[in-house]
């Protein structure tokens, strides 16, 4: 971690909800395998997106959850799609509001990649519900 970012309070936030958001296990695998290159990258996500927008007390984590959602699937980002599906479990969106979400972004981004998203969620929620079994 750059000092820059590692002492400020707005990344301090960050790292706390994206570990709230994204679970211990990803942050650390994400921190594990940050190189050089990558390192300062790995702040500004942690410090901006989860330390500014994630982090506003405006919204909850289910509402953050559903628009990131909609917003990913309707760029074609299908690791970040899945990544945030996952992250589901920990922000109270459930699989209704998914449903919902991307009703939308077939009429607002268009049905190919609302579809191709229907593909990666049914995925992510089968490699979920396994999970769940074997337990």
């Amino acid at each position: 971690m750059s000092d820059a970012f590692a002492h400020s309070a707005r990344y301090r936030q960050g790292i706390a909800t994206r570990r709230a958001v994204l679970g211990e296990d990803h942050v650390e695998r994400a921190q594990q395998t940050s190189t050089d290159f990558d390192r300062p990258f790995q702040d500004l996500i942690t410090e901006a997106a989860w330390g500014h927008v994630w982090s506003r007390p405006g919204w909850t984590k289910r509402e953050r959850s559903i628009v990131t959602i909609a917003l990913l699937a309707a760029l074609g980002q299908d690791e970040e799609v899945a990544m945030h599906v996952r992250a589901t479990a920990n922000t109270g969106a459930t699989r209704e509001d998914i449903c919902e979400t991307l009703l939308h972004v077939a009429i607002y981004a268009g049905v190919p990649a609302a579809n191709h998203a229907i593909k990666v969620v049914k995925q992510v929620f089968g490699e979920m519900d396994a999970s769940t079994a074997s337990r």
